[in-house]
């Protein structure tokens, strides 16, 4: 009752003080505010904190005596853990915040006051990725930090040192103690020209059921805290991710941040680990930022979420952050800067797709081809440049490469138990089966994303997006005159789909009711309008003939240019090693990126985030492939160098955007095709496609744009998170 008591006697106090400031000048109104107390979270929005710490900030009138201010939490005095720190601003941690709702309350003298209201969430999660996939199988042992304390995963955080060499007897970070510290320690200098010897701490911990790891120049001799950061830190954060793209339920590991390994799902020389570190940048990431072991971008963005605020009330305030990844890596940077916008503030993908969603498609649409190239009508198809034109492909090995090397058609098998490469990490005997364990665990992708899909009536399975209706397999194929009209109208009629348990089945096969929506409005299909808000550098190794092709870096500017009319914030490097850009190419993208974002930081005007990050592009960051030793602006000679092709739904007359689920129907015309069907042909095509087929000059059903920071705390589908909380003043009488 004193809890209720106090905010509603505070927010009679706001109705009031709102009463008198709506009667005054936009000018007298400033002024006003400067006469009272106003309370900042700083460490995250007040209503997403975690972990029951929050960086605050107090900011007091002109002349307030700091000594006379009070604060409280519901009523609990902490008061004690604020003070004016030597940067000159009222500052303090508070800590013990209750999971859920609380009042921090500033009080001044002469009355000035203020409250917000800060909601608390456990560190095991979730915040706003809605309930968590079960089960979960803790690894804190095998990552050093001992048996796990909870069934979140929890267990005691670990700090370490290293520290960089000098020489080339050793090389990489080596193991540093304190207590008897070597004599070879190497000297660094940080990009703001401070010089300090070259040792790091890297701190492991865990949140959101996810092990992370901090790593930052630190000198054990010294002191620091966030108010207070030692000299050599930049106030700026690399976010390494990590690629894959599995549904596993494995607390895993965290991506390496200290010289880039290789481990943990990162592609060797695609990081700038140590260079960071070196220069004085944060690098900070989790296991659930590594797409291999988390196929899920909201939980992503959850967890790096809370990374920034274990590292911001640890270590301070963030200038900005930037992001590198390859491959999954670049779907959560992607997708993560486009649905939570203001997470990341710069992001440099490699090897890239735009979202997981939309990715799928080709992946099962490449899996049916190969069914069907290979077991049903294999006397058809012995020219491999017909195969490889109706994948949309340079080459037919993609598609070989999606589901026979790499194996990734079995995150939509809801059976697949533990493999090689793309796994569940639930021991086989607890995996679906539908005859023998049809209570199991189901592997499926959607299982593993049913928070954000939900369930479906008939069986209680989750909801699927994939559809394939009315797609015409082969159309610019057939149209171009590279396949027979047998050969079309052969594998439309034979290409069926899969069922919710990765079954073959005849007929096509129909997104579940409400799931196109979902995928455009909770931001599964990545969408270019809050792209708009950050630097962008692609760095696209030319990998046509793999699972990587060239033309997903093409796909998002397509979608950039149809959200904001232009993708002047897009640039994309090309080179010819397959996957990832030489080193040399990617030290550029950073220290491009690098001065990029610090030029915006230090436009102070009142236009826009997007005005601000298209006048701010330095003039080396344009659309450029490396020929030899040479970097190449023309793109026409770039073009001919390094041509993008497609995939099974662009060369059945889809958009290049690649961002349609589920197409719009019209009926069968012989008018729209190139070439002549007999009338038996004729007969069987319009039985293939009942319905219609794709009208790809319509706009795919339900497509829409997304909602800004969907949570799903209240179910599938999402709402928009809304406003951040704000303090509510009220002046001094």
């Amino acid at each position: 009752m004193t809890d209720i008591r106090r905010q509603a006697r505070w927010i009679a106090a706001f109705v009031v003080g709102l009463a008198v400031l709506s009667g005054l000048a936009p000018a007298a109104r400033a002024a006003k505010a400067m006469e009272t107390l106003q309370i900042k979270v700083l460490s995250n929005r007040a209503d997403l904190i975690s972990g029951g710490d929050a960086l605050v900030e107090v900011v007091l009138p002109p002349g307030a005596a700091p000594g006379a201010v009070r604060l409280d939490v519901d009523g609990r005095d902490v008061t004690a853990a604020f003070a004016l720190r030597g940067n000159g601003r009222f500052m303090g941690l508070v800590t013990g915040l209750k999971v859920g709702a609380s009042v921090l309350s500033a009080r001044g003298k002469g009355g000035s006051s203020a409250a917000i209201t800060i909601i608390n969430h456990p560190i095991g999660g979730p915040v706003f990725a809605g309930p968590q996939v079960q089960p979960w199988f803790c690894t804190t042992e095998a990552n050093g930090l001992g048996p796990a304390t909870d069934e979140a995963c929890n267990a005691p955080t670990k700090y370490e040192f290293f520290y960089m060499p000098t020489g080339l007897v050793q090389s990489g970070f080596q193991p540093y103690d304190p207590a008897n510290p070597p004599s070879d320690v190497a000297l660094t200098t940080t990009d703001q020209g401070v010089t300090v010897p070259f040792i790091v701490r890297r701190e492991t911990g865990t949140l959101d059921r996810s092990i992370y790891a901090i790593a930052v120049l630190f000198d054990p001799t010294e002191p620091w805290a966030p108010w207070a950061p030692q000299r050599a830190w930049n106030r700026k954060l690399l976010v390494p991710f990590g690629g894959s793209c599995s549904p596993d339920h494995r607390q895993g590991a965290p991506p390496d941040v200290l010289d880039n390994t290789g481990a943990a799902g990162q592609v060797q020389g695609t990081g700038h680990a140590g260079y960071a570190l070196s220069r004085g940048f944060a690098v900070a990431s989790t296991g659930l930022d590594i797409l291999g072991q988390n196929c899920n971008e909201v939980v992503s963005a959850e967890a790096l979420m809370m990374l920034k605020e274990r590292l911001v009330e640890s270590y301070g305030e963030l200038r900005y952050t930037m992001a590198e990844g390859c491959s999954g890596g670049s779907i959560q940077q992607q997708n993560i800067a486009s649905t939570y916008p203001g997470l990341l503030d710069g992001i440099m993908p490699q090897c890239s797709y735009p979202d997981a969603t939309t990715t799928g498609n080709e992946v099962l649409d490449c899996s049916l081809l190969l069914h069907y190239w290979n077991e049903k009508s294999p006397e058809l198809w012995a020219v491999a440049e017909q195969r490889a034109a109706v994948s949309g492909h340079e080459t037919a090995s993609t598609c070989v490469s999606w589901v026979n090397v790499y194996g990734f058609d079995q995150t939509a098998n809801p059976s697949a138990a533990d493999g090689a490469f793309v796994h569940c990490g639930v021991p086989p005997d607890q995996v679906y089966d539908a005859e023998t364990n049809p209570d199991g665990v189901r592997c499926a992708l959607q299982d593993y994303q049913v928070a954000i899909w939900g369930r479906r009536v008939l069986d209680g399975f989750a909801k699927s997006a994939w559809d394939n209706v009315g797609v015409q397999y082969g159309l610019t194929a057939l149209q171009s005159g590279l396949i027979l009209p047998e050969q079309f109208v052969d594998l439309n009629e034979k290409m069926g789909s899969y069922d919710i348990d990765f079954k073959l089945q005849p007929p096509r096969r129909e997104a579940d009711p409400g799931t196109t929506a979902i995928a455009y409005g909770a931001g599964r299909v990545t969408n270019g309008r809050e792209l708009a808000k950050v630097p962008i550098i692609d760095l696209r190794g030319s990998s046509n003939n793999e699972i990587h092709t060239d033309f997903r870096s093409y796909a998002l500017r397509e979608r950039l240019v149809a959200a904001n009319g232009h993708a002047d914030n897009h640039v994309i490097f090309t080179a010819p090693t397959p996957l990832a850009v030489p080193a040399s190419v990617a030290d550029e993208a950073f220290g491009l990126m690098d001065r990029w974002l610090a030029a915006i930081e230090a436009d102070r005007s009142a236009d826009s985030l997007e005005v601000k990050v298209v006048r701010h592009k330095p003039a080396g960051a344009v659309d450029s492939c490396y020929i030899g030793e040479q970097k190449v602006t023309d793109q026409a000679i770039c073009r001919a160098a390094f041509p993008y092709f497609g995939n099974p739904r662009i060369a059945a007359g889809g958009p290049l955007a690649d961002d349609v689920m589920k197409c719009r129907l019209k009926p069968l015309d012989r008018a729209d095709y190139d070439v002549v069907f007999t009338d038996d042909q004729w007969a069987r095509l319009r039985n293939a496609f009942p319905d219609g087929v794709c009208d790809w000059n319509l706009p795919g059903v339900d497509q829409q744009p997304p909602m800004v920071w969907p949570t799903f705390a209240d179910g599938p589908g999402g709402r928009p998170l809304g406003p951040a909380p704000v303090s509510i003043s009220s002046g001094a009488k």
